[in-house]
């Protein structure tokens, strides 16, 4: 059986009118939220928060572990766009996913204004500026993004080799996190209910929304 080159397949996607609409989506909201997420930050970062006391975080003495966590991170990040690359419906649901995610922190962090742990050492994750701007943030914590992200990698991910890989390296990241002081344990702990809500719910969209339009399923065009 011959196999469908990447080209015929995103080629084959962006001809679906529900495709390509999606795909635009996408298109517009990455340089919204690029604009938009650096001046949020930097609005947080002028005003004061509650420090709460955590009893995991007063158990466990901060080290820097930035390059570990940038290492699993982008490793993840790398593996989700090789996967994507070869199945549309993988960055589709990805994205469409992580923007809802990302209104989602947006909301909570707002509304629950939270100054940075004692023991906080800076994350150091010069790839990040893009989102973040040049300034360090250290009061975006309700909820974490760092575990947002490798949640919903874990989440998009469809080979069991690779899923294994992503919540290894959600809850080592997760754990890494406390382990710099970077988070409260709530912010991490609650992360990925959130996420796997908004996975959950973009997933059954997408999914009925093509049914509702009588489109025909591609075996590359599922996430499982």
């Amino acid at each position: 059986m011959q196999k469908t080159s990447i080209l015929e397949i995103w080629k084959e996607t962006w001809n679906s009118p529900v495709k390509r609409l999606q795909l635009t989506a996408i298109m517009v909201l990455i340089p919204v939220f690029s604009i938009f997420l650096p001046h949020f930050f930097a609005f947080i970062e002028k005003r004061n928060g509650v420090v709460l006391h955590d009893r995991v975080l007063a158990n466990i003495a901060p080290h820097n572990v930035s390059v570990l966590i940038f290492i699993i991170i982008w490793s993840m990040i790398l593996l989700i766009l090789y996967r994507a690359i070869h199945k549309p419906s993988i960055f589709i649901t990805y994205c469409l996913t992580l923007a809802m995610v990302t209104v989602a922190r947006v909301l909570c962090i707002s509304m629950v204004p939270l100054s940075p742990p004692v023991g906080l050492i800076p994350l150091s994750d010069p790839l990040s500026g893009a989102f973040y701007g040049e300034a360090s943030v250290t009061k975006d914590l309700f909820f974490s993004g760092h575990t947002a992200t490798l949640m919903l990698i874990f989440l998009c991910l469809e080979k069991p080799v690779d899923k294994i890989i992503g919540l290894l390296a959600t809850i080592t990241v997760a754990y890494l996190l406390l382990v710099q002081h970077i988070h409260y344990t709530i912010d991490v702990v609650t992360a990925p209910v959130v996420v796997y809500i908004l996975y959950r719910f973009t997933f059954y969209f997408l999914y009925k929304y093509k049914q509702s339009k009588k489109e025909p399923v591609r075996a590359y065009d599922i996430v499982e």
